[in-house]
């Protein structure tokens, strides 16, 4: 391999940039799970999220202001990405997921279907 590769390639891996892992909570209850992502500085219209057969992917952007009155000499973060993505079990309802974002916490409820729901057997005396 050439310099003049080697060169090229180091600079589109530079401009590349690496989605970062949000970190996350899951709790799950007889009703479904709440996942909460920590997603810093991610706006509502920086955030998607989609949900593809039993895969539910989570990403989001921050663009970084650049102040008109600094001048920078070296920059290496201009836009910062968060993806993850989690298989989704089949007890749980894709289609009625509700989503909230406070604080740069997104908070989604994923609802169980009512056929995987605990439920008790009442039991009759003879």
């Amino acid at each position: 391999m050439d310099t003049n590769q080697r060169s090229l390639e180091q600079q589109a891996n530079a401009n590349e940039v690496a989605a970062l892992l949000p970190p996350v909570d899951i709790i799950e209850d007889q009703d479904g799970i709440t996942l909460r992502a920590d997603l810093p500085g991610v706006t509502r219209e920086g955030l998607n999220i989609d949900v593809n057969a039993d895969t539910l992917t989570i990403e989001g952007t921050v663009k970084l202001g650049e102040s008109r009155e600094i001048q920078n000499v070296y920059a290496e973060i201009r836009v910062a990405q968060f993806k993850r993505s989690f298989v989704l079990s089949r007890d749980l309802e894709t289609g009625r997921i509700d989503a909230a974002m406070k604080n740069g916490v997104l908070t989604l409820r994923i609802p169980k279907h009512e056929k995987a729901k605990p439920r008790r057997i009442p039991v009759k005396a003879e």
